[in-house]
């Protein structure tokens, strides 16, 4: 039987990690902001694209990727930039693969390669395929500091960890977190190995609450991207991934209080009036938001277009706009299907 930083080849693989008090407590207060953000932030569907766009510009950062979020956006966009071609590819890339979230099984083994030859597309010889030599991390000295499984183990330990992911009844707040680490130890791949770790725990955690697909974890790990590193190489040393689950779910609770109830809900309130705010939930007040985004940009709105802005059907948006024209806040302006909406100009 052979053993490789806490690996066993046989069987199963267990990752090696201890479910801590600190842990339970980040899970409980996790689930306590998702609850309270899940409603509006559904209802700001104009967040989702910049929170993606965020969560790319942050992983590629956090690879030397020197593009700004204000290129990143303009690439996405169709728009020319001047920057240097392999870092506009990544960028295109990572889009793609994030795009695709999903429609990925996270304990796939074919999806794990799909979602890497997405990532790395033109970019590397072995996109989608797992590496045939070895690989290390270096510091700035040149000195190693982490060296990969040896090639000929990497796809056994990679379906061993994925078949413990699918089997295991660990809270996804914990699994996700396990994996990114073991996908960073195990090194797969010859290149992209931490934008596929990161992308991997959205995905898993995208299968327990789809708002991960949208919220920009990444932003948060790239302003702390010494301490990330830092506590990746304390979890090496440990041969144990506890500090570096306790310090991910951390980040998770410092990604969701940027995007707390209030201020995802108080831009649309203060703009109402309190006699209106009244007649409005929390809901409506949101979707007004959303449809006064839209309009801020656009002449108007129609119904086919607000079904495909909010994800609802017909007669639900016919409610929506119908109470928003009564209450003064939209003008209704033509005849059945030609009818279109306006912003009532304060």
């Amino acid at each position: 039987m052979l053993t490789l930083k806490g690996y066993t080849l046989a069987k199963l693989m267990i990752p090696p990690f201890t479910i801590s008090d600190n842990m339970l407590n980040y899970i409980v207060d996790i689930s306590q902001k998702i609850g309270q953000l899940q409603v509006q932030y559904d209802m700001q569907l104009h967040l989702r694209k910049d929170n993606r766009l965020r969560s790319i510009q942050s992983s590629l950062a956090i690879e030397n990727n020197t593009l700004s979020l204000e290129q990143v956006t303009d690439i996405i966009n169709g728009k020319r930039v001047l920057g240097a071609p392999k870092e506009i590819q990544e960028v295109k890339n990572a889009y793609d693969a994030y795009e695709y979230i999903d429609k990925l099984d996270p304990y796939n083994i074919d999806d794990f390669l799909l979602a890497h030859r997405l990532m790395t597309n033109k970019l590397v010889d072995e996109a989608g395929k797992f590496r045939h030599n070895d690989v290390g991390i270096y510091n700035d000295q040149g000195q190693v500091i982490h060296m990969g499984a040896r090639p000929q183990f990497v796809p056994k330990l990679v379906k061993d960890l994925l078949d413990w992911a699918r089997q295991s009844n660990t809270p996804a707040l914990i699994k996700s977190a396990v994996v990114h680490y073991e996908i960073e130890v195990i090194h797969p791949f010859s290149d992209g190995n931490g934008r596929m770790g990161r992308l991997w725990q959205t995905v898993i955690l995208n299968t327990w609450n789809p708002i991960f697909a949208w919220l920009p974890i990444e932003t948060i790990v790239f302003e702390h991207q010494s301490e990330y590193y830092e506590v990746l190489g304390r979890a090496d040393r440990d041969n144990d991934s506890t500090v570096f689950i306790e310090y991910m779910l951390q980040m998770i609770i410092q990604t969701l209080n940027g995007y707390s109830l209030d201020k995802v809900s108080d831009k649309t309130i203060d703009k109402m009036s309190d006699k209106i705010k009244l007649k409005l939930n929390k809901t409506e007040q949101n979707v007004y938001n959303v449809f006064k985004d839209y309009l801020a940009i656009n002449d108007y709105i129609d119904n086919q277009q607000a079904q495909e802005l909010l994800e609802r059907s017909p007669a639900t948006v016919r409610r929506y706009l119908a109470k928003f024209v009564k209450l003064g806040l939209l003008q209704a302006e033509g005849e059945r299907k030609a009818r279109v909406y306006r912003l009532v100009k304060d």
